[in-house]
């Protein structure tokens, strides 16, 4: 008989820490970025501070994203793990997306988000809740999630995630703003629409 494991994060890492940088010449990778040598690793190399900058709100979707994985904090690399800081101006929505690489779990800082996460086919059953501040919830790996500020004041909330670099496709412009674009046959036929609105929705992204 023959046994598979799965891993459900990033790989555990075989020496203390592995700064990231970005000089190709060197021929040691791991986790795919490149190691700053032990000896040569300072505070900086750990540190990000622009958690503490309220992201700006002021666009269509009315939320920010602020990451701070391994691109913004080099020690994070083959650590596992990363954090995110989101903001929502008043009834802001951080849309339907997925982390194809990290389990996330939310935490409301401020102000009161309706989440939620869609279970896999055939199912496709939404899981949802109204958070306030402190409350804390769980998005599985590679589900369909969303954030949606309910409240008529500002909202902010920290993600923490399960990769260095857990990745994000938003449903929609995946789907309506991919380049070059899908083939409207194929979206008039998932979508069972007139392709006029399909075009509508490709040329929104």
């Amino acid at each position: 008989m023959s046994f598979f494991l799965a891993s459900a994060s990033d790989p555990s890492p075989l020496q203390d820490f592995c700064v990231a940088v970005n000089d190709t010449k060197t021929t040691v990778f791991v986790n795919g970025k490149v190691c700053k040598d032990p000896k040569v690793a300072t505070a900086n190399d750990f540190f990000f501070s622009g958690l503490r900058v309220p992201g700006n709100t002021s666009n269509k979707l009315g939320s920010m994203v602020t990451p701070a994985n391994v691109a913004q904090i080099p020690g994070l690399n083959t650590l596992g793990i990363s954090l995110a800081r989101v903001d929502y101006a008043p009834y802001g929505l951080n849309p339907p997306h997925t982390h194809p690489r990290a389990t996330e779990i939310l935490t409301v800082l401020e102000g009161t988000l309706y989440v939620g996460f869609v279970t896999s086919n055939p199912d496709n059953r939404l899981i949802a809740k109204v958070l306030y501040k402190g409350d804390v919830f769980v998005f599985p790996e590679g589900l369909i999630h969303f954030h949606l500020n309910v409240g008529k004041t500002k909202a902010v909330a920290i993600a923490a995630l399960s990769s260095q670099n857990p990745g994000v496709i938003t449903i929609a412009n995946a789907v309506f703003g991919s380049k070059p674009a899908i083939s409207a046959d194929v979206l008039t036929k998932a979508f069972q629409v007139d392709k006029k609105v399909v075009d509508y929705l490709q040329s929104q992204f």
